[in-house]
């Protein structure tokens, strides 16, 4: 199982919401990967809390298919690239965000990507959404569930759309 985030708060391109970004990455169009199951769409604040920063779309896509992480990587920065991404400084506002959050049992923490995301098991707008597409899925390097990371996070400020 591969599980991959996604997330925007900035329009596309062409003008489109931030939803729509997420809704068009094509990530079934990458070789070898098959999308199995989408999270519903969360409207999630800026993390860190960034003072006049939209807020974000952010959802979860469980995957499968036989692809190296950096080879997947590669692919998913295609895609953000493709739907005019750029990265001025860390945190940045963005139009398209793709994170690859695991893959499978897979344990890398050199070279990128680092897996599990070395930051998912600590972002409620990541392991929510998560938790739909994959109830039960343990933390690879945590050895927890889902359902018990998300019990030990504070509240955050989202909604489901």
């Amino acid at each position: 199982m591969i599980l991959i985030a996604l997330g925007a708060n900035l329009p596309g391109l062409d003008g489109s919401a931030p939803l729509a970004s997420c809704q068009a990455a094509a990530l079934d169009g990458i070789p070898g990967l098959r999308v199995t199951a989408l999270s519903s769409w969360w409207e999630t604040a800026p993390e860190p809390p960034a003072p006049g920063a939209p807020w974000y779309v952010n959802g979860v896509a469980r995957c499968e298919g036989a692809l190296e992480p950096a080879a997947l990587l590669a692919a998913l920065q295609g895609l953000e690239q493709v739907a005019g991404r750029q990265r001025p400084y860390p945190n940045a506002p963005r139009t398209l965000d793709l994170d690859i959050i695991a893959m499978g049992d897979t344990l890398r923490d050199a070279p990128d990507p680092v897996l599990p995301h070395p930051r998912a098991h600590l972002r409620r707008f990541v392991l929510e959404p998560l938790a739909e597409v994959a109830p039960g899925w343990v933390h690879p390097r945590l050895g927890r569930r889902v359902e018990e990371l998300l019990a030990e996070l504070p509240p955050a400020p989202m909604r489901r759309l």
